[in-house]
């Protein structure tokens, strides 16, 4: 994101807290008009605390989408009153995913084909955090893998289309594609 009025795609990987989330906000911060598209639903008290906490550490002048499944339209029906949008996260919103669309697969990849698309087609740069799952350990149980493996084809497929990828680890960023010339 070389230039702030230029539409990029920048897709943020990193493992659990290694500090993508805080990055891609200090990423944001370099802009005027920003949304933040929150994809987590409050199920239970953890996942409740966790959204508090990223409500509290985000800039009170940003507009906050909420949308655990419809994430391209979000990103259509909005991109035009932003000059960034930060989509927080990839992670969560594959879960959502197979969660509602549990016995239909061409649905769900039917929401991964209009994500991709809606990233091709909207008129605003576009921040996207995910966790990357291809470094743990295969996961025991059937539903862990198929997760594991929708979240890394996502993660592989938008990466394929941004302009910048950028692993963290232990709180700092490594570019993989492209270049970051606005720092945090």
């Amino acid at each position: 994101m070389q230039k702030r009025d230029r539409k990029s795609v920048t897709l943020v990987l990193g493992g659990v807290r290694s500090g993508k989330s805080h990055w891609a906000q200090a990423l944001a911060e370099n802009f005027e008009r920003v949304a933040y598209v929150a994809t987590a639903q409050a199920r239970d008290q953890e996942m409740d605390a966790k959204i508090r906490r990223h409500q509290a550490d985000r800039p009170a002048h940003w507009q906050t989408l909420e949308e655990p499944l419809e994430l391209a339209q979000v990103l259509i029906d909005n991109g035009e009153k932003f000059n960034l949008m930060l989509v927080d996260c990839l992670t969560v919103f594959v879960s959502n995913l197979i969660e509602a669309d549990m016995t239909d697969a061409t649905s769900m990849e039917r929401r991964l084909d209009a994500l991709l698309e809606a990233l091709r087609l909207v008129p605003v740069a576009v921040v996207l955090v995910s966790n990357e799952v291809g470094s743990g350990v295969v996961p025991p149980y059937p539903a862990g893998r198929v997760y594991r493996d929708a979240l890394g084809e996502l993660n592989q497929r938008v990466a394929a289309i941004a302009d910048n990828v950028v692993l963290m680890v232990a709180g700092l960023p490594l570019v993989l594609k492209g270049s970051i010339g606005v720092r945090p």
